[in-house]
């Protein structure tokens, strides 16, 4: 309680002094360069930047018009429902001038000055250079307009209020531009642009404090809120560090969702699917050049396993099971026939301390993305109806200490916390 109550003096702090300062966040749009590509050429342009920035994802449900909102953003806070940014004038976004959408960007602040409420990915979306801005801006302004109401956010009090949203962004934003390292390739800078900025790989892949605040771009793991997927730490060895990976692998996991040494699942498999895929080479090579090169954590686990007899015959249990429902496609030794069925000996996935991932994928399947690359892609079939909680953390358990891998064992418990959560 007490943490509760000094938290709200910290934003009740930060707003006021967020006020007094004129709520202030940047003096003005950046000029833009770009004038001089043809409307044709830049929309165009745009219309790869959005696919770059998964755009579709949030501001599309599921059957309904491309770009017209109304899809419910789940955050611990309640939900937070995407606007209408189409061409439509009364209802979407017909209406901003590109100045107008580069404060969005930029600065998190709507055509009329409200504040933005950063599901809106605005404290990674403030690296986007000015030219690349416009672009987009041409290319939506470009999509055909559908008239469709946005629909108010339900968060719960006081989250819904402006003024505690200027707190959290006294305390957590400040627009920002990208700069290049010239100590870096050109490729990495490139690459760092797309992993920093459109592609807000931090959103998931940064852990997040009570009050929703990511901690920047260390891209050291996190569970994503209400969604119950981790998404691995990029820069550890033990999760899903890539500083080992051949460049080629790293490349195809981004470009088809499957590589030799591992295949995306859950909300990655989305992007690949809907943003990743169709960038260009050139850019997927510079993503992979730059994650790659991130700094390694390469600490080893010190788990000790209990070799008390409950323990082992828990695992046992749990082999037993393996042999049942899934040694004919992931093999007695684990090795996996890649990249339609993944090994598991050695699989990082398996072995990380959070094991969400295992569990979920256990319980509802796992269905890597169809991609250009991977049009006919496996799938693992959901065993949530055939194996009650006990039986999946056993399988797990037994997964996560089998052929090499060393992890700690879960409990029905663990599997019980995620088989209630919706699949969207």
């Amino acid at each position: 309680m007490k943490k509760i109550v000094y938290t709200v003096i910290a934003l009740l702090a930060a707003g006021i002094l967020y006020v007094l300062s004129g709520g202030s966040d940047d003096a003005g749009p950046a000029p833009t360069v770009t004038a001089k590509l043809a409307p044709a050429e830049k929309i165009a342009r745009g219309a790869y930047l959005a696919k770059a920035g998964d755009c579709m994802a949030c501001h599309t449900v599921r059957g309904g018009a491309q770009y017209a909102g109304g899809r419910a953003l789940q955050t611990p806070f309640g939900n937070v429902i995407s606007p209408n940014i189409t061409s439509d004038k009364a209802t979407g976004i017909g209406g901003w001038s590109a100045d107008d959408f580069w404060h969005a960007l930029h600065n998190g602040k709507s055509k009329d000055g409200r504040l933005l409420y950063p599901a809106f990915p605005y404290t990674n979306y403030t690296r986007i250079t000015r030219d690349d801005a416009d672009a987009l801006y041409a290319y939506f302004q470009s999509v055909p307009a559908v008239a469709q109401a946005n629909q108010p956010h339900t968060l719960r009090f006081p989250y819904n209020q402006q003024f505690m949203l200027a707190a959290w962004r006294a305390l957590y934003f400040k627009p920002a531009v990208f700069r290049e390292d010239s100590k870096q390739s050109v490729d990495w800078n490139r690459g760092a642009y797309l992993v920093q900025g459109l592609g807000h790989c931090s959103a998931c892949h940064s852990p997040r404090n009570t009050l929703g605040a990511s901690d920047g771009e260390g891209l050291s793991g996190g569970l994503i809120p209400v969604l119950g997927w981790y998404a691995p730490s990029l820069n550890a060895g033990a999760e899903a560090g890539l500083g080992e990976w051949m460049q080629p692998h790293i490349v195809q996991l981004l470009k088809t969702g499957v590589s030799p040494r591992a295949t995306v699942f859950g909300p990655m498999a989305e992007v690949v699917q809907q943003s990743l895929q169709h960038l260009s080479d050139g850019d997927i090579n510079a993503m992979a050049v730059y994650l790659k090169a991130l700094p390694g954590d390469d600490k080893k686990s010190d788990f000790e396993r209990d070799k008390g007899a409950e323990a082992m015959a828990y695992l046992a249990a749990g082999a037993k099971l393996y042999e049942k429902h899934c040694v004919d496609c992931h093999g007695a030794g684990g090795a996996g026939l890649p990249p339609g069925y993944p090994p598991l000996a050695g699989n990082r996935a398996l072995t990380m301390e959070q094991a969400v991932n295992p569990i979920r994928i256990v319980l509802n399947g796992g269905f890597a993305p169809g991609t250009e690359g991977n049009p006919r892609p496996y799938g693992m079939p959901p065993f949530g109806h055939v194996l009650n909680d006990t039986e999946v953390a056993q399988v797990v358990s037994y997964l996560r200490s089998a052929w090499g891998n060393n992890a700690p064992p879960v409990n029905g418990n663990d599997v019980n916390r995620y088989r209630a959560i919706p699949l969207d």
